[in-house]
């Protein structure tokens, strides 16, 4: 499934490669989007490195099984952010989502459009059942954008997040091929 892309209205989704380092890095340097993310900000570019070579191999495999994408702003080919969609058990026909929008880019639409268009493609391409993600309970900006793809809340587990502030709970959410999904 090489060359995979998932194009929205303003953005592009494309499989990553080790072209996409530097922008990686900044991401994943910035405090900002590391508040709600257990990864943790690297100590240098080789560390971010080490931490994409593995997700470049796997969207390599004949059958990948977790997808990480680049999400790219179509009118100017600027990176916005990651995406990723990692798929469980061929039986359970589920995957589940996670994403990081450099903050250059928050409070735009631009993950909610991403989201829709995983979304659609897990749906589609993948003929997956259910979509799973999860966020801290205090991201509220993560929180919008699911809720705004037509993801549904279904529960709370209770510190599960290891961040910079301590454990955080976590809420679940889903959404079924079955479910409405919202355009706007």
């Amino acid at each position: 499934m090489k060359g995979i892309e998932i194009l929205t209205e303003r953005t592009k989704l494309r499989l990553i490669e080790l072209s996409d380092l530097d922008s990686i890095h900044n991401l994943h340097s910035l405090p900002e989007t590391d508040e709600f993310n257990a990864l943790g900000i690297p100590k240098n570019i080789d560390q971010t490195k080490s931490i994409i070579i593995p997700w470049i191999s796997e969207n390599k495999m004949v059958e990948i099984k977790n997808y990480t994408f680049a999400i790219e702003n179509k009118s100017d080919g600027k990176f916005i952010g990651l995406f990723g969609l990692k798929l469980g058990n061929e039986k359970y026909k589920r995957g589940e989502v996670w994403y990081k929008i450099h903050s250059d880019y928050w409070k735009k639409g631009y993950a909610t459009e991403s989201l829709r268009g995983v979304i659609a493609f897990g749906f589609k391409a993948l003929k997956l059942h259910r979509i799973e993600a999860g966020c801290a309970v205090n991201n509220i900006g993560s929180i919008k954008v699911l809720e705004k793809s037509g993801m549904i809340r279904e529960g709370r587990a209770r510190q599960v997040l290891p961040l910079k502030s301590g454990w955080s709970d976590n809420f679940g959410y889903s959404i079924l091929e079955t479910d409405e999904r919202k355009n706007n």
